[in-house]
């Protein structure tokens, strides 16, 4: 099992980016709290360390180039934020057979489904809505992570 703020990351980073791909190519302000939830400022106007944790983690989308943004909304959002070319290429694509096949995506009735269907139920995106969806950490964390190291 990772450390607890390790898998917050890919969790933090699969709902950024599964909200962002569902509205791209338009921008949209990225609130954390809509991430990670609620957070209240100590007494000093501090956040809280998983509020700067998944704050953190949008920042290091936009630096490893698969988001932009205009600006920060102090501690709070990203100013309107968009997927990277290669963010949406990359989610986009197909995973992996095996990747698929440990998600249960292309198995008893899923093969009745055309193809044009069974592509798209086979994107990395579609897995990481499918794991978000099941709240299994370890789940999240080897689509995310297999997100991350696509050749796309």
């Amino acid at each position: 099992m990772a450390d607890i703020h390790i898998e917050e990351f890919y969790r933090d980073a699969a709902i950024a980016l599964a909200q962002l791909y569902s509205v791209f190519p338009r921008r949209i302000n990225l609130f954390v709290e809509d991430i990670a939830g609620p957070d209240e400022p100590d007494e000093f106007g501090l956040h809280s360390k998983r509020h700067m944790a998944c704050f953190g983690a949008l920042l290091w989308l936009e630096e490893e180039g698969l988001i932009r943004y205009v600006d920060t909304i102090r501690q709070e959002a990203l100013d309107q934020a968009v997927l990277t070319r290669q963010a949406f290429i990359r989610l986009s694509a197909p995973a992996p057979t095996a990747l698929v096949d440990a998600a249960g995506v292309g198995r008893g009735e899923d093969q009745a489904l055309p193809q044009s269907v069974r592509r798209d139920l086979s994107t990395y995106i579609h897995l990481i809505r499918e794991s978000l969806r099941s709240g299994h950490s370890a789940r999240i964390s080897q689509i995310v992570q297999a997100t991350f190291f696509a050749d796309a």
